[in-house]
C-alpha cells in the first residue's frame, strides 16, 4: 500500500480527536486561554451537554484584528518564544496553554466564532470558522472594554462518528461542571460563573490570593464541611513546595473523586497522588474509605514536563520519588499536628440520627383532658411537673470527689506539649485552681452501659467509645516502639525463592535496604527471582511468596512497598485491639479521666484503627435545639 500525505482538513480532525475528546475538554482549553490572557472573571455557558452550544467569555487582554486569523492556525501561539540562542525550550513553560492546537482543533469539528477587543483598542472584531473553513475578519459588537467571547456551536458536526461516542447530555454537563470546579480550585483569584441550559450552576467570586482565599474557594466548591474539617499543608523540600488542605481522617468519602492535584497552577490527574494519599492515611482509614484533599505542588518548570499529554492532563516529574515523599511526609506531619481532633461531621451525623428517630421536639399543651393517657399521646395533655425532687436544682454530679494539684500538673504537661506520664487517682484531689471541664475532652461524669464515657466540656458534652479510643492509644504506642527499636526478624529455616518478572525483581531489589528495615531480608537469585531469607517476626508464619508479589505490585503502582507496612500495621492493630480496654469493663472516675487525658496527648486519637470516630462532641447549643430550647 503506497504512503499518502493526508490533507490538512484530515490532519486537523485527527489532532482535534486528541485535544478535544468531549465538550468538557473544549471548555478546558478555552478557559486555559482565558487565564493565560490575564482574565479576572470567566463566564461559561453550555447547552445540550455542550454539544449544541458553548460560550466562554473573559475580560483578559483580548485579540487584535491582526491576531485573530493567526490564532486559528495550527501551532500558532503567544505562549512560547525562542531564547537568546534561538532555541524553543519546552521545559520552561509558565502558561496553561502552549501547543497552539485548541482553537484550530475546535474550529475543524465545529462552528467556531471568536469576538474580541484588545486591551487599549477602540474597535472589536470577530472571525468565524466552520468545519475548518475560515471566514474573514469583520467588525463586531463587544460588551466589555476588552477581552474575548468564544462561541462553539454544533460540536463534532463535522465528525458525525465522534458524536456516537458521546455520553448523555446529563453526563456531559456533569463533566463540564467538574472541569470548571477544578479550574476554579486552581485559580482562586479568578472569578467563575457557569450556566448549563439556562440554569445557574456556579457563581464563584474572585478570592484574595493566598491560603485563606484558597480555603474559601475550596469551601465554595467542595462544601462548607471541608473548610471546617481541613488541615493546612505547607512544606518545602529540595526546591519543591507543597501547599493546600487535606481532610481529617474521620472526614472521608466512599471513593477517590474528591482528591485533587495541581502542579504550578495546572489541574492534573496523576496516580502519584492516590498512592501518596493512601500511604499517608494508611493506618487511619479502612481500605474502602478515601480521604479528601486539594494539594498544590510548586516547583521549577525545568523539573516537570507538561508536554506528555495532548490535553495536558498529565505531567511527568524529573524526580517523582521526591514529590511523592514530600506529599506523604507533609500529610503525616499535618495529621499528627491535628492531635485528637475529629471531624465536625461526626457530631452532625449523630444529631441528624437523633432527629430522624425522634422527630420534632415534644411540645406539650397545658390544657388538662379527662381522656388521660390517650389524650397525652395525642399532645393534648401535659402531666403535672414533680416538685421538690432532691438534687433537681443542684450542679451536675461528678464522678470524682474533688479536684487536685495532680490534675493541674497533668494539664500543664499537656499544654506544654509533653505527654502526661501520670494521671490523678481517686483521692488525689484537693482544691484545683481550675475546673477540669476546661480540658479539650472535658471531665468524665459517668460511664454508660460500661462502654461509653460521658464527659462534660465548657460548652457541651463528649461521648467516648472507651474500647475504640484505647485501641488507638495502644496502637500508637506500639507503632512508636516498632519505629524506635526496629522490626524484629525471624530467619526462615529454608529460604524461599520467588519467581518474578525481571522488571519486578529489579524494582524490589532496589528497595532491599528499605524492606530490611521493615524486617524482610531479600537478595538476588538470578534473573527474575529473589531469595527471601528473613521475614518480620510480627507476621508469624506467613506466605513469603505472596507477600513479595504484593510488594512488587505496590512498587509498580505506587512506588512504595505499602503491602508490607500495611501487614505490619494490621498485626499491630489486631494486637492493640486485644490489648485494649474492652467494652463492658467498668471504669472508675480516675481511669476515665486518665483515658481522656491520654487521648488529648496522643496524635490521631480522634479515630480508631479502622477510621471510625472514637468520640462524638455535642455542643450545648445543639443539645438545646434537640429539646426545642433554641
Amino acid at each position: 500500500m503506497p504512503i499518502r500525505r493526508l490533507p490538512p482538513e484530515t490532519v486537523n480532525r485527527i489532532a482535534a480527536g486528541e485535544v478535544v475528546e468531549r465538550p468538557a475538554s473544549a471548555i478546558k482549553e478555552l478557559v486555559d486561554n482565558a487565564i493565560d490572557a490575564g482574565a479576572s472573571h470567566i463566564e461559561v455557558e453550555a447547552h445540550g451537554g455542550g454539544l449544541t452550544r458553548i460560550l466562554v467569555a473573559d475580560d483578559g487582554m483580548g485579540l487584535s484584528a491582526e491576531e485573530l486569523p493567526v490564532a486559528i492556525e495550527r501551532h500558532a501561539t503567544s505562549k512560547l518564544a525562542p531564547d537568546a540562542d534561538g532555541l524553543w525550550d519546552l521545559l520552561r513553560i509558565h502558561t496553561m496553554g502552549f501547543r497552539g492546537e485548541a482553537l484550530p482543533s475546535i474550529g475543524s469539528v465545529a462552528r467556531l466564532s471568536i469576538a474580541s477587543r484588545a486591551k487599549g483598542e477602540k474597535d472589536a472584531f470577530s472571525i468565524l470558522v466552520e468545519g475548518g473553513q475560515v471566514g474573514d475578519v469583520a467588525p463586531a459588537a463587544f460588551p466589555g472594554p476588552h477581552g474575548a467571547r468564544i462561541e462553539v456551536r454544533d460540536l463534532f458536526y463535522a465528525t458525525p462518528a465522534r458524536l456516537k461516542f458521546m455520553k448523555s447530555e446529563r453526563a456531559e454537563a456533569l463533566a463540564i461542571t467538574e472541569e470548571i470546579k477544578r479550574q476554579a480550585m486552581a485559580h482562586e483569584a479568578v472569578g467563575f460563573s457557569l450556566d448549563i441550559d439556562g440554569r445557574r450552576i456556579l457563581r464563584l467570586p474572585p478570592e484574595h490570593p493566598g491560603p485563606q482565599g484558597r480555603l474559601a474557594r475550596l469551601a465554595a466548591v467542595l462544601g462548607r464541611d471541608f473548610q471546617d474539617n481541613a488541615i493546612e499543608i505547607d512544606q518545602t523540600r529540595d526546591g519543591v513546595r507543597l501547599t493546600g488542605f487535606a481532610g481529617l481522617p474521620t472526614y472521608n468519602r466512599g471513593n477517590a473523586a474528591h482528591q485533587y492535584l495541581f502542579v504550578n497552577g495546572r489541574p492534573v490527574r496523576d496516580r502519584l497522588l492516590q498512592g501518596a494519599l493512601r500511604a499517608a492515611y494508611a493506618d487511619f482509614l479502612a481500605r474502602d474509605r478515601h480521604p479528601t484533599a486539594a494539594l498544590y505542588v510548586s516547583l521549577d518548570t525545568a523539573e516537570v514536563d507538561v508536554n506528555v499529554h495532548p490535553a495536558k492532563a498529565e505531567v511527568r516529574f524529573r524526580d517523582p520519588a521526591l514529590v511523592r515523599g514530600l506529599i506523604v511526609g507533609a500529610l503525616r506531619h499535618a495529621l499528627a499536628g491535628a492531635g485528637h481532633r475529629a471531624s465536625t461531621t461526626v457530631a452532625t451525623a449523630a444529631l441528624d440520627s437523633i432527629r430522624a428517630q425522634g422527630g420534632s421536639p415534644f411540645q406539650f399543651r397545658a390544657d388538662p383532658s379527662p381522656a388521660g393517657f390517650s389524650a397525652w399521646r395525642e399532645g393534648g395533655w401535659a402531666p403535672p411537673r414533680p416538685q421538690g425532687l432532691p438534687g433537681l436544682s443542684d450542679v451536675s454530679a461528678r464522678v470524682e470527689p474533688g479536684f487536685g494539684d495532680v490534675l493541674g500538673q497533668a494539664y500543664d504537661a499537656i499544654q506544654n506539649g509533653d505527654a502526661a506520664q501520670s494521671y490523678p487517682q481517686a483521692g488525689d484531689y484537693a482544691n484545683a485552681p481550675f475546673d477540669p471541664v476546661d480540658f479539650p475532652l472535658g471531665a468524665a461524669r459517668a460511664q454508660v452501659h460500661e462502654t461509653y464515657i460521658v464527659a462534660q466540656t465548657r460548652d457541651g458534652m463528649v461521648i467516648v467509645d472507651q474500647h475504640a479510643a484505647h485501641e488507638r492509644l495502644v496502637y500508637e504506642r506500639m507503632k512508636g516502639e516498632m519505629e524506635s527499636g526496629g522490626v524484629a526478624r525471624q530467619t526462615l529455616l529454608l529460604p524461599e525463592v520467588v519467581d518474578l518478572d525481571p522488571a519486578e525483581a529489579e524494582r524490589i531489589l532496589a528497595r532491599a535496604e528499605e524492606l530490611a528495615a521493615l524486617g524482610l531480608v531479600i537478595e538476588s537469585f538470578g534473573p527474575g527471582a529473589v531469595l527471601v531469607r528473613e521475614t518480620p517476626a510480627l507476621l508469624g508464619k506467613t506466605d513469603a511468596a505472596g507477600l513479595v508479589r504484593d510488594i512488587a505490585d505496590d512498587l509498580a503502582e505506587n512506588g512504595q512497598a505499602l503491602a508490607l507496612k500495611e501487614r505490619l500495621e494490621a498485626v499491630c492493630s489486631t494486637m492493640a485491639c486485644h490489648g485494649s480496654v474492652r467494652a463492658g469493663r467498668r471504669l472508675n472516675g480516675a481511669e476515665m479521666n486518665a483515658l481522656l487525658r491520654e487521648m488529648e496527648a496522643t496524635p490521631h486519637s480522634g479515630q480508631c484503627n479502622h477510621g471510625r470516630p472514637t468520640y462524638v462532641e455535642l455542643k450545648l447549643a445543639d443539645i438545646e435545639r434537640l429539646f426545642g430550647r433554641r
